[in-house]
Formats: C-alpha cells, structure tokens, sequence
C-alpha cells in the first residue's frame, strides 16, 4: 500500500472500489461515474466540500491524508461490521 501511494498514482486501486462504494454509500457504477448517483441518496455536504478542498492540496499532501483515512477506515472495521480485504 504505501509503494501505492509512493507511486503517485491518483486512483485507488480496483479492489478498493467496492469498499469505497459500500462506505459512501453508492454503487461502483456511480464512484465511477457511469452512472448518475440516484437522487435519492442524500450526500453529506460537509464531507463533500471537505474533499473538495484536498483535492486542491499538493500530491504529497493528499496522500498523507489518504493515509491517515486509511487508517482510522481500518480500525473501525475492526470495532464494527468487517469489510473483507
């Protein structure tokens, strides 16, 4: 994981996809925006502009977020329902 974000790559990788949907709440189809998200789910704004600003943030920046996510994302799966790596 860390040569990942070593990498620079700005996509996660594709087995990540799943969880990322399953945590926001959507399907891959529209994480990947083939799909419009149903306008019935409610998005967080605040998460939102949140992510807006990283994304304005220096690489070097973002990824240390990303791993900082990373890990509070692990240890709660530990403490709640399990998502399977």
């Amino acid at each position: 994981m860390v040569s990942y974000y070593e990498g620079h790559s700005e996509y996660p990788p594709a087995a990540m996809l799943p969880k990322l949907a399953k945590l926001l709440n959507v399907t891959t189809d529209e994480l990947l925006g083939l799909k419009p998200i149903k306008k019935t789910q409610q998005p967080d704004t605040r998460l939102q502009r949140r992510f807006q600003q990283i994304e304005k943030l220096p690489n070097k920046e973002k990824r240390q977020l990303v791993q900082v996510i990373d890990t509070y994302l692990k240890a709660a799966q530990i403490s709640e329902s399990p998502i399977s790596n």
